[in-house]
């Protein structure tokens, strides 16, 4: 056996020790997060993260939390997203360790640092584990694109005056240029 072929499980991800360095669990391998996201990348998430909260607390559509919390996929993936939505019919997956099973909604705003795996196997892992809708918000472009990951469809990139909308989320609109603005 390589060293290739030792996967890292959701119980070994559970005994890392509290307080850091802190990991992602992809595909059996622990990545390890870089330091701190820039300021920018932050004031987008608790904007992005404060406006679904508040839709969804007003409407009782379910819950949103925002990063960090670990998200069980599988025994080899687990993820912090920046934020998620896990609809009131799914509230069952919520523990007080994490979210047990795919979120409904997941967002990840852009990092240089997580660029690479947040476009490519992040996604596809998000897919394969039943994530119905994946923002990924871009700060250099000041784009949020939208892949609803159960129709399979393409992706939508939205700027400027387009709404920000979702089937899961009734109600919910944002232009994706006032959430710019705010930060």
């Amino acid at each position: 056996m390589t060293r290739a072929d030792l996967k890292v499980t959701a119980d070994d991800y559970r005994a890392l020790p509290e307080g850091g360095p802190r990991h992602q669990l992809v595909d059996g391998e622990l990545i390890r997060l870089t330091p701190a996201p820039s300021y920018r990348h932050q004031a987008l998430v608790w904007e992005l993260g404060s406006r679904l909260r508040g839709h969804v607390r007003d409407d009782a559509l379910g819950d949103v939390v925002g990063a960090p919390v670990d998200v069980y996929l599988s025994e080899l993936d687990v993820f912090q997203p920046d934020v998620l939505f896990v609809a009131r019919e799914h509230l069952d997956r919520i523990a007080d360790d994490g979210v047990h099973g795919a979120p409904d909604l997941v967002v990840e705003v852009l990092s240089p640092s997580t660029r690479q795996l947040d476009l490519g196997a992040k996604r596809k892992t998000y897919a394969r584990h039943g994530v119905a809708e994946y923002w990924v918000v871009d700060p250099e472009a000041q784009a949020v694109t939208v892949h609803d990951l159960r129709a399979g469809s393409p992706p939508r990139t939205l700027t400027g005056d387009a709404p920000l909308t979702s089937a899961l989320l009734p109600g919910f609109a944002l232009q994706v240029g006032e959430l710019f603005r705010a930060v």
